[in-house]
């Protein structure tokens, strides 16, 4: 028997392009100007649940500043970032900062205060909010200078679903999810399978009935 081999594409890197927006359209346009120096501010922190989307966000927010021309590092974690000293980057994005333990956090207060006399910016993320971080009080108290966001979590088994009953282009894709987030909202129901099941019914049988609809003339 001959087996088959099918060449999967790699999957693509984090970009703001390909990020499922949701209702993270303003923390994605608010990361966008961050990056590009339009906002004044030192820093950026971005707070949700494990599977929101924060580690893509961060990485592609390093990718966009480079794509401008500008020196960006991401550190996935806080031990893993050594030097206070920012050089020559002008955005430094620091992943599960909530981590931190207290050499970490008194590298990163070092480098917030050099990035702010230097102009850089520094981007964040954390699992929890600013008021729960476990980290010394004068970090703290930086990082809510700032621009604070919650990134929206969509979870895995909604993907799941979505992708293997609804229309697997991008553009579809994009719109399921705006249409799914207005859904939210008014329901004033989260987003889960059985809310994603009943939207794709009530689309099918739309889409049902505009096709079965006798023609005007």
């Amino acid at each position: 028997m001959e087996q088959l081999v099918f060449e999967l594409a790699p999957p693509e890197p984090p970009r703001l392009s390909n990020f499922l927006p949701g209702r993270n359209r303003e923390l994605i346009a608010a990361l966008t100007r961050f990056v590009e120096g339009v906002a004044s501010d030192t820093g950026l922190f971005v707070w949700g649940a494990s599977g929101a989307g924060k580690t893509h966000l961060l990485r592609a927010a390093v990718a966009l500043a480079a794509q401008r021309g500008a020196e960006a590092r991401f550190y996935a974690e806080p031990g893993a970032f050594a030097d206070p000293a920012p050089g020559s980057a002008v955005l430094i994005a620091i992943d599960r900062i909530d981590e931190a333990d207290p050499e970490a956090a008194a590298r990163i207060f070092t480098l917030y205060n050099a990035l702010k006399q230097c102009g850089g910016r520094l981007l964040a993320a954390s699992r929890v909010p600013v008021a729960m971080l476990a980290l010394r009080e004068d970090l703290r108290t930086r990082l809510g200078w700032g621009l604070v966001y919650e990134a929206f979590d969509l979870s895995a088994e909604v993907i799941d679903y979505l992708l293997r009953h609804g229309r697997r282009d991008m553009g579809s894709l994009l719109a399921a999810v705006a249409a799914l987030d207005r859904l939210s909202l008014a329901a004033k129901r989260p987003i889960t399978v059985p809310l994603l099941r009943e939207w794709l019914q009530a689309t099918l049988d739309w889409e049902t009935r505009e096709k079965s609809a006798p023609a005007l003339d």
